[in-house]
């Protein structure tokens, strides 16, 4: 006999039944739903899914599969063969995409390949010891324009802070020196909308370097069209909602957290006993965001780099070229023996 699942709206994750509290509830991120609550929700989002869009999107999207790392392509009709960025390995095209993969919003790009060749010179301009061929035009080439699959939630956050202030006052009079603590109860109990937060939804790449390259501007999302693509790549997410969601929590509280803070002013310590941030409702939205994406493989170790595609903010370690150093280390030191011996025959 088959059983229904329920999703969580929040997550994504299984909800099951409390019996206790007659809700739906999801152990992932403690969220909690009445029965009425849930039809509401779940009649909303599938009011906003669009069939002709998804059908659309099945028909006229490659995906391309990478057989030495794995990695799953996503490209327009236009597409005939490509290589993966990951591993610059051949790819082979592997079938069609379904509907369910189909982003609500995208933000097109507005860095042109060559401006993001000339931020990745200018960059590597100021930085020493790296190898020969990192800013070759055989390695220029491999930058691509590709768009990334992004998780962006709205966090509804319950926070709750009690703690205690203290100002302290000090004075001299005559030749005594006088301290006095003053302490008072601080409280704080809001609700905090945390809007617009991301998470990536492709394994592949750190997340640390898509979070170097942010902030991204939503007021230039647009609703999804195929055209986007064109001459681009883009990913396939590997990472669905339950799966970002510790991220996005984390940030959310963390951003509510510097809120509260921000409300406390005037007391000369701090102290708190107790503080909560806890997430109460989530909206998401399944956007691709455009990034030129670049991958050096060097001495066993690949590294990854990434222009942000509307802003041309750039992130990445740089590999080093131990010979380089190692060579500049001893050319050093012979100029200050050579300087120590001269300014020691002059001192005789």
């Amino acid at each position: 006999m088959e059983t229904s699942q329920y999703k969580c709206p929040n997550c994504g994750a299984e909800l099951v039944f409390n019996p206790s509290s007659q809700h739906l509830s999801c152990d992932f991120c403690r969220s909690s739903f009445t029965m009425e609550q849930f039809r509401e929700i779940t009649a909303e989002n599938d009011s906003q899914r669009d069939t002709a869009g998804e059908q659309e999107f099945e028909s006229h999207t490659n995906l391309y599969t990478c057989s030495s790392c794995g990695a799953e392509i996503m490209a327009d009709d236009n597409t005939t063969a490509t290589f993966c960025y990951y591993c610059h390995s051949p790819v082979i095209l592997s079938g069609r995409l379904t509907g369910d993969f189909k982003p609500d919003k995208v933000i097109g790009f507005k860095i042109e390949r060559e401006q993001a060749v000339d931020t990745f010179k200018k960059w590597c301009s100021k930085k020493k010891f790296i190898p020969s061929d990192f800013k070759s035009e055989q390695q220029l080439e491999k930058i691509t324009g590709l768009y990334v699959p992004f998780w962006v939630a709205d966090c509804r956050m319950d926070a709750e802070f009690h703690g205690i202030g203290k100002h302290v006052h000090s004075w001299t009079s005559g030749s005594y020196r006088y301290t006095e603590t003053k302490e008072y109860s601080v409280d704080r109990n809001a609700k905090i909308c945390a809007r617009g937060i991301p998470a990536d939804g492709e394994s592949k790449i750190e997340d640390l370097l898509m979070e170097s390259i942010e902030p991204f501007d939503y007021s230039e999302i647009k609703p999804f069209s195929m055209s986007y693509f064109s001459g681009f790549f883009a990913d396939k997410y590997d990472v669905d909602r339950a799966g970002v969601f510790p991220r996005i929590r984390e940030r959310a509280a963390q951003a509510s957290r510097e809120i509260i803070y921000g409300s406390i002013a005037g007391y000369s310590a701090v102290t708190a006993h107790h503080e909560s941030y806890e997430v109460d409702r989530v909206r998401w939205q399944y956007i691709m965001l455009p990034v030129w994406f670049m991958t050096y493989r060097y001495k066993g170790e690949v590294y990854e780099f990434a222009i942000n595609g509307q802003t041309g903010k750039l992130a990445g370690t740089p590999p080093l070229d131990k010979k380089k150093l190692a060579l500049f280390s001893c050319l050093v030191g012979l100029i200050f023996m050579i300087a120590g011996f001269f300014g020691g025959q002059f001192l005789i």
